[in-house]
């Protein structure tokens, strides 16, 4: 675990998974991430690499050769190294191994950064290809917050809200898969929270890489978390279902879930991100905790 801070808020990163685990008010103790109660989901905000959601039968084909690679890619289960440690921010970096080979082709080099600022924790992405060919990835957040944040309150007290207001398309399900063409546009600006509200898996909306914020907040409560992104074509909100979770996740997503249709080619899939050799790919999310 790797510790920065500022005058007002702490932050821990766990090597492995480089997962955020601890973002702490520290004038009054609030923690804003879920604890990763292992009863209920055992994470706090893992990092998806370099697929997000399902691939359908966890398989997918590059140049006619069969991979297989299990929900949100694997990121998420491996040790990074620290490359950089300052006293508000960190960088912590995953390359391409042995491991990595036998369910993904491409080599690569991903580094997270993330920065205190005032209020405000940036989470910064940077993916490379070192390689003179192609690399098809995706790269997703799944951050989640703990709702309630102050004791006394029920998750149902708390709101999600996006700014701006209008109407977004949001996405359909079918099963752990996108079903696309069964997506509506709706006008959800302002959804109460329910353990209901996440029965069938995550809410996706389409955010065509437009500038977005998220809150998560209360009238009954001071605190709260505003998530806001720029250049992300999907988000993702959930929590979990049945056993009720006191949280609740706001993913910015670089990709998604395959659709019900797809053929299982990783080149042609649906969200996702292309690099030539010797690129370089940048995209990141701010928290702010109030």
């Amino acid at each position: 675990m790797v510790k920065i801070e500022n005058e007002f808020l702490a932050a821990e990163i766990n090597l492995h998974g480089a997962e955020l685990a601890s973002l702490v008010n520290k004038t009054d103790g609030t923690e804003y991430m879920w604890q990763a109660d292992p009863k209920v989901w055992a994470r706090h905000a893992p990092v998806l690499f370099p697929i997000v959601g399902a691939l359908k039968d966890d398989e997918y084909t590059v140049d006619g050769k069969t991979y297989h690679m299990t929900r949100h890619g694997f990121a998420r289960d491996l040790d990074f190294t620290v490359i950089k440690h300052e006293d508000s921010t960190v960088s912590l970096e995953l390359t391409d191994n042995e491991t990595t080979h036998a369910k993904y082709p491409y080599a690569f080099r991903l580094v997270l950064t993330y920065t205190l600022d005032g209020h405000d924790l940036t989470v910064a992405y940077h993916v490379e290809n070192p390689a003179t060919g192609e690399m098809y990835f995706s790269i997703g957040a799944h951050p989640a917050f703990n709702i309630p944040l102050t004791s006394g309150l029920k998750f149902d007290d708390y709101n999600f809200s996006f700014k701006p207001e209008k109407q977004r398309t949001r996405v359909g399900l079918e099963g752990k898969y996108a079903d696309f063409a069964n997506g509506k546009t709706v006008n959800e600006n302002k959804l109460p929270l329910s353990l209901e509200l996440f029965k069938d898996d995550a809410l996706i909306y389409v955010l065509d890489g437009d500038q977005t914020d998220m809150t998560l907040s209360s009238p009954k409560d001071q605190h709260g978390v505003t998530l806001s992104v720029t250049g992300a074509p999907y988000v993702g909100v959930w929590s979990n279902y049945p056993t009720p979770g006191a949280f609740c996740c706001i993913e910015p997503w670089w990709g998604v879930a395959d659709d019900t249709t797809t053929d299982g080619n990783f080149k042609t899939k649906r969200g996702i991100n292309k690099l030539a050799g010797g690129a370089s790919f940048d995209a990141g999310f701010k928290i702010s905790a109030f």
